[in-house]
């Protein structure tokens, strides 16, 4: 039976928080905690249980995610003082040709957007798409949007990013599962959302580089085999680590005290900081940069990572609320009942939100506690994963005018916002419901 009494307090709750985002301009963290007070006040929770459950939601949620968020962060920012996202992009069209760049740079932006975050690798990456269009007298939109589609679907579906490892905390998800989960599904999205759909409309709107761009200086780039090295190196470490604990490594015969030993390297934590460590000294000190540069640049990396550790505290707080007050077992039950999908679910409530308010993290956290809630019996490791990315592919969807991305797009690619809203609106569009559809099927066989 459904309390509509408790489901009022969570329909006021979540349009409290949309409100105070759009209208007042509330910090996002502020906004979920006030909602999350708000949904156990009218729930009729005792306020001394309130606050207890602020603090085990905030508590229970950031001891993973603050470790992980800013190892990624710090790692993400050498990597991006070294030129490396430039230099993977130049192997890569190197190796594609001309005729083929679009898929470079779809490639391009999909490894670059692990370590790195999507606005910073885009405005790394946006002269080469100059460069292209300046060369091949193409529409700039038949490179830039495989180059976003290959950014987005990173950002939102493969840790160690932010948005997908908040997720995966708060669902109790394993990381290496995520990985394994967002790599199948995110291909063939970036294929359909990229280079299919850019050839698509750059038929149909041309658009061409700014006449006038500030020159950077040449780089000396490092070695594409050591970026793809240091890249490459935590994510095999934690699926690895995945595999491990799997039936595929009980059959390895190994001992106990060497299983124990490679789990703990494995580890998302171990594996960043290793990470982390090759990219100080491979990328940093034996290149000639100064140790003090280096921290200057891991400590300026942290001030975004703080806003993110923040956010996916506050839905932590959301949704340990949701349990306290009994609403997530009672839509449980409910969803049941009627036959619809969690998985279906979880992409509705994110794409709600994304829609409503604009930020993909926003969305992903909030519809993550929410869904979090609503899991009354326990999943297999391949469904949770499953779960993290439905939730990511609704995040994803309709990028528009309270989307600072939008903006991004709009102003670097000199298109009008009617033009952004049929280039990169409908990308973010095909790319969430790419994402829905394979994560669907897969769910049927597997």
């Amino acid at each position: 039976m459904i309390d509509y009494s408790l489901l009022l307090s969570v329909l006021i709750g979540v349009s409290v928080l949309v409100l105070l985002i759009l209208k007042f301009k509330i910090q996002p963290f502020l906004g979920l905690l006030i909602s999350s007070i708000l949904v156990g006040i009218l729930a009729g929770i005792p306020p001394s249980e309130i606050m207890n459950t602020v603090k085990e939601g905030m508590g229970s949620t950031l001891g993973f995610v603050a470790v992980v968020v800013g190892l990624g962060a710090m790692f993400g920012a050498i990597l991006e003082h070294s030129g490396g996202a430039e230099a993977l992009a130049q192997y890569l069209l190197q190796i594609f040709g001309e005729k083929k760049a679009s898929w470079a740079l779809m490639i391009t932006g999909f490894f670059i957007a692990i370590p790195v975050f999507f606005d910073v690798a885009f405005i790394i990456l946006i002269p080469l798409v100059y460069s292209l269009q300046r060369k091949t007298k193409k529409s700039m939109l038949l490179y830039a949007i495989p180059l976003l589609a290959g950014l987005a679907i990173t950002h939102a579906f493969i840790p160690p990013t932010p948005g997908p490892v908040a997720v995966a905390d708060i669902l109790n998800a394993d990381l290496g599962w995520v990985i394994l989960v967002g790599f199948i599904v995110g291909v063939p999205t970036a294929v359909i959302s990229g280079p299919l759909f850019g050839k698509f409309i750059s038929s149909k709107i041309f658009i061409t580089a700014p006449d006038k761009l500030e020159k950077k200086d040449v780089k000396n780039f490092p070695p594409i085999s050591l970026i793809l090295i240091i890249i490459g190196t935590p994510i095999l470490l934690i699926v690895f680590n995945t595999l491990l604990n799997s039936p595929i490594g009980s059959s390895l015969n190994w001992s106990e005290n060497t299983i124990v030993w490679i789990q703990m390297i494995g580890h998302p934590f171990s594996a960043l900081i290793i990470a982390n460590l090759m990219a100080w000294y491979l990328l940093g000190v034996r290149r000639g940069v100064s140790k003090s540069i280096l921290s200057k640049i891991t400590s300026s990396s942290l001030a975004p990572a703080g806003i993110i550790i923040l956010l996916t505290g506050a839905g932590g707080v959301f949704k340990q609320m949701l349990i306290t007050t009994g609403t997530g077992e009672m839509l449980a039950n409910y969803f049941s009942s009627i036959g619809l999908s969690v998985l279906l679910f979880a992409f509705l409530a994110a794409g709600a939100v994304r829609i409503l308010q604009g930020s993909s993290t926003v969305a992903m956290i909030t519809a993550a506690g929410i869904t979090s809630a609503l899991i009354t019996t326990p999943l297999s490791e391949f469904h949770t994963a499953l779960l993290v990315i439905a939730i990511a592919a609704g995040a994803s969807i309709l990028s528009h005018v309270n989307d600072s991305g939008f903006w991004l797009v709009s102003n670097y690619l000199g298109l009008s916002e009617k033009d952004t809203f049929r280039s990169w609106s409908m990308m973010t569009l095909i790319l969430a419901l790419c994402g829905l559809t394979m994560v669907l099927f897969l769910s049927l066989f597997l």
